[in-house]
């Protein structure tokens, strides 16, 4: 059969639109017959969706405009309410971090002075539900609350916690009195006579159902002579046993030895200024001394050449004194700033590696190398003269070990920390003075070296985006703000896919290098106490992004814990944490322009290493705090509510400069040390 006469027998032409149609093609299992396809209408352009409708009326806008004085007038009219609506955006998000400020600061006093156990992500209903189990109710999961009715000859009781208050027992106890003369009935105010004033959690007080209402203007809470409206929304806790720390647990105090008395040559300087400082330390009842043992002194000049007379000289004066002593391996530089008199920079054979391959430098977005510490993309590859990056670490320990194996034997030699980045703490160089930085910037993320943009490329690759093999380009730079940038401001990039993928990348990359670094020390000094210090970056931590976190290597956004897993590690490894504590009280227009928190970090930090059995130190950012700085200090380390008991198993206190008898540093460590030895009184406070 011709193929064309047969297509011709299947087509039917439309008597209407005279358009040929095929003929419907009968089913074999039907009786019925055969009928013409409906002609498919013509199909109609498709309206323009996303960014095409919206260029779309943009140019309907122009040519409208461009055609139409009126119109003209009309679109300016449109600019500037929507100028107006961006500005009103801008000071609703400003109302909002206030806002968010405030609620941090009451959950860390509610935290801190009232034993609340709320979580670190606690919000209003959080709080809430822990006033009504404080004050005897029952809430449930699904948020039903309620108690039984008490026994008519009971009164209802409310609890009240605060924050600081100057209220004591015997005030209490006066407006009790008062209240009974009132009316000559038994008091409305009942306190637990087995509490001290110090512990003294909570007031009971109500009104009898029976009260007339002529006696409410009377009510002993509202008397002058009693409590007022403030002293009732602060802790009961007397003033007068402020600093009182008799007692107490007993936390050693290590103080750290200035940098500067060991020269580049490894050799002592001012034998006699050294005993002087250390007779300071002991006449303060000091338990103990920390020594910076500086990997660019003591391996300067040759690979494996280590030079250690220096610090064997000077650990000898440290045992003649009978002190302890703490050791940090330090493989990082030191100074650079102009504030720094002394500068100690990393090995000048590594330096001079450096200088043919850049790239074992931690290195920003703009391709700036970073000489404070190298970069952890080398930690196994062997660019260091045939060594790894942890080998070398590694063979400087075991090295450190030999070396002063009497002093482990004697005990002289108590702990080791080993220095994992940048200023001997666990965290990226994201804060580089030299290069600009000013508190409180975001900083910049330190991975555009080749080493650790390979690394970033193959996680890539595993997660099937080999796209997403890059750093964001929308970070700002070291001094933006969050909101200035695309990537950390409110639902930023930072919470989108890519961004999730490359935060855990960043932070991964931490965590895997105090890993390899810690199982290699472990090795060096199995039967020694070993101590890894965690960074305290506060600022900018009432944001969702904590972008200055984010930056240093801590995954730790509002929606994201990220020192859980880093503590992890520290916990495989048995090693103590070591925590800087801010013992300044930061102004309330700092913390408002930077959002900071320290103790809403502090109270985050500190609560997820002792949750996870971590033994805690602590050590302060400052030297030479006053009274009040201290206080805070000692209460930190050993928190007066804390059920468990928890405390820290040791201070490092650091100073500036040589310790010099009777000036007011000299003498506020005094008492700091009292005061975390368990042995000042209030009698000792002025």
């Amino acid at each position: 059969m011709n193929t064309s006469t047969s297509n011709n027998q299947d087509l039917l032409l439309d008597p209407q639109t005279q358009i040929q149609t095929p003929l419907a093609q009968s089913d074999p299992y039907s009786h019925s017959q055969p009928h013409p396809v409906q002609p498919q209408p013509q199909s109609q352009p498709r309206r323009p969706r996303g960014f095409a409708a919206t260029a779309a009326a943009a140019a309907a806008a122009a040519a409208a405009t461009s055609t139409d004085p009126a119109n003209t007038v009309s679109a300016n009219v449109s600019g500037k309410g929507k100028r107006e609506r961006e500005k009103e955006k801008e000071r609703t998000k400003l109302r909002e971090r206030h806002r968010r400020a405030i609620t941090s600061r009451m959950l860390a006093g509610l935290r801190q002075y009232g034993n609340f156990p709320l979580p670190a992500r606690a919000d209003m209903n959080d709080v809430l539900a822990a006033l009504a189990r404080e004050a005897g109710w029952t809430v449930e999961a699904d948020g039903t609350t309620y108690r039984q009715s008490p026994p008519p000859s009971q009164m209802a009781s409310f609890a009240v916690r605060s924050v600081e208050s100057p209220v004591s027992s015997a005030s209490l106890k006066n407006c009790a009195v008062k209240s009974a003369a009132l009316d000559c009935q038994p008091s409305v105010l009942r306190i637990d006579e087995s509490l001290s004033p110090s512990s003294l959690d909570s007031v009971v007080m109500t009104e009898r159902e029976t009260r007339s209402e002529k006696f409410a203007s009377a009510s002993p809470i509202n008397s002058v002579d009693c409590l007022d409206a403030d002293q009732l929304i602060q802790d009961v806790r007397s003033g007068e046993h402020d600093g009182d720390f008799a007692g107490t647990s007993y936390v050693p105090v290590y103080a750290l030895l200035a940098t500067g008395f060991i020269n580049n040559f490894s050799q002592l300087v001012d034998p006699q200024g050294i005993r002087q400082e250390l007779s300071h330390m002991k006449s303060l009842d000091i338990d103990g001394v920390v020594v910076e043992c500086w990997w660019g002194i003591v391996e300067a000049w040759s690979p494996q050449k280590y030079v250690w007379s220096g610090y064997r000289e000077l650990f000898n004066i440290i045992r003649e004194f009978k002190l302890k002593l703490q050791v940090v391996l330090a493989f990082h530089e030191y100074g650079g700033s102009d504030a720094d008199q002394v500068l100690i920079s990393l090995p000048q054979w590594v330096l001079e590696i450096g200088k043919e391959n850049q790239d074992i430098f931690f290195t920003d977005r703009e391709g700036r190398r970073n000489t404070e510490y190298l970069s952890w993309g080398i930690d196994k590859e062997r660019v260091l003269k045939g060594r790894t990056g942890i080998e070398v670490y590694f063979d400087f320990m075991r090295s450190f070990r030999m070396e002063f194996d009497d002093l482990f034997a004697e005990g002289v030699i108590s702990a080791i920390e080993i220095g994992l980045g940048a200023s001997g703490e666990l965290k990226y160089p994201s804060f580089p003075e030299r290069m600009g930085w000013r508190y409180p910037g975001i900083g910049e993320f330190q991975c555009y070296d080749k080493y650790l943009q390979q690394s970033l490329h193959k996680a890539a690759k595993l997660r099937g985006h080999s796209f997403w093999a890059r750093g964001p380009d929308n970070t700002g730079q070291y001094n933006s703000r969050p909101h200035e940038t695309g990537f950390f401001c409110e639902r930023g990039d930072y919470d989108s896919y890519f961004g999730r993928f490359f935060l855990n990348w960043y932070a991964q990359t931490l965590i895997d290098h105090a890993d390899n670094v810690l199982s290699l020390a472990s090795l060096a000094f199995e039967d020694t106490k070993i101590i890894v210090n965690i960074p305290a970056v506060y600022w900018w931590y009432n944001t969702t992004s904590h972008a200055a976190e984010i930056t240093a290597g801590y995954y730790n956004p509002t929606n994201h814990d990220g020192y859980s897993p880093v503590f992890e590690v520290l916990k495989k490894h048995s090693v103590t944490m070591k925590f800087i504590c801010s013992g300044l009280h930061t102004s309330g227009n700092e913390n408002d322009e930077a959002l900071a928190d320290p103790e809403g970090l502090s109270w985050q930090v500190l609560n997820s290493a002792w949750d996870r059995g971590l033994t805690v130190a602590g050590v302060n950012a400052l030297s030479c705090y006053d009274r009040e700085g201290h206080i805070r200090v000692v209460e930190m380390a050993k928190p007066r509510n804390d059920p468990d008991h928890r405390h820290f198993s040791f201070f490092v206190y650091q100073q500036p400069s040589p310790l010099v008898r009777g000036t007011i540093c000299f003498s506020e460590l005094d008492y700091f040390i009292k005061c975390m030895h368990g042995r000042i009184s209030g009698d000792l406070v002025s």
